[in-house]
């Protein structure tokens, strides 16, 4: 896939594009920690239209970010000016985690760009207190990354994925270890501990969705669109892609 980058208002966003020419693009958005990469086996396999794979802000090459105090609204607004700046009409959007947050808020704002989304494991709650102190006790870990990405993993993934595949637990502490210590903390600012609800967006959604997430994942199960739940935690891209593709499948059916 060839990479651009594309000047947004957060800042400059590093993109992954792989063309077929006179179809509908599918845009794919990752999760806290990851970065394009984590989507390296659905762009692989989707072979009959352009797939187009986004960095999030100061994750993967998106490390030019002009923007201080970032947040979730941002963040939609930056995947639809990445739209526009491709000339896109209308795209399929497929979201991990974060991504699914971007893409929910992108999409009940600007419906008529949408054709249908996805989105997996998307987390719903806002931001609390208690999650302000839980994150800012956990970040005093984060001089001991390899640490700290072992506790993260045991909220990432299944006790029996990362026992019976230890390489996605490999392959998120060497996603960590490219993150700053700053950019861990501006980013779990913007999308955890400071968050706004999820629930409301839900609420006014008029674009077609599936969603999916794992059986003991710590998010809540979406109302008022079809959820469909799989075995394994928080990162269901990693711990069952077969489920994730069928899901995008079914997205191309709208």
């Amino acid at each position: 896939m060839k990479q651009q980058n594309i000047q947004t208002s957060i800042g400059t966003i590093a993109v992954y594009k792989k063309v077929v020419p006179g179809t509908v693009p599918v845009l794919f958005l990752h999760g806290v920690y990851f970065d394009h990469h984590l989507w390296n086996y659905f762009t692989s396999r989707i072979t009959d239209r352009t797939v187009i794979a986004i960095d999030m802000p100061h994750h993967g090459n998106s490390k030019s970010i002009i923007q201080r105090n970032w947040n979730m609204t941002d963040c939609g607004q930056m995947l639809i000016e990445i739209i526009e700046d491709f000339g896109y009409d209308k795209v399929f959007a497929v979201g991990h985690s974060w991504g699914s947050m971007t893409i929910l808020r992108a999409a009940v704002r600007n419906p008529h760009k949408f054709i249908a989304i996805g989105l997996c494991n998307m987390p719903l709650r806002k931001g609390s207190f208690k999650s302000r102190l839980q994150f800012g006790f956990q970040h005093w870990m984060l001089p001991f990354k390899s640490f700290y990405a072992k506790q993260v993993a045991k909220v990432m993934f299944s006790k029996e994925n990362r026992r019976s595949k230890p390489e996605m637990t490999e392959y998120l502490e060497v996603s960590i270890a490219r993150l700053s210590n700053q950019e861990v903390k501006k980013t779990d600012r913007a999308v955890i501990t400071h968050v706004d609800d999820g629930v409301p967006y839900l609420e006014q959604l008029r674009v077609p969705a599936q969603a999916l997430k794992g059986d003991s994942d710590y998010v809540g199960t979406p109302l008022n669109i079809k959820n469909t739940l799989v075995k394994g935690a928080h990162t269901s891209p990693l711990e069952q892609p077969e489920a994730v593709l069928k899901l995008i499948n079914k997205l191309f059916l709208y």
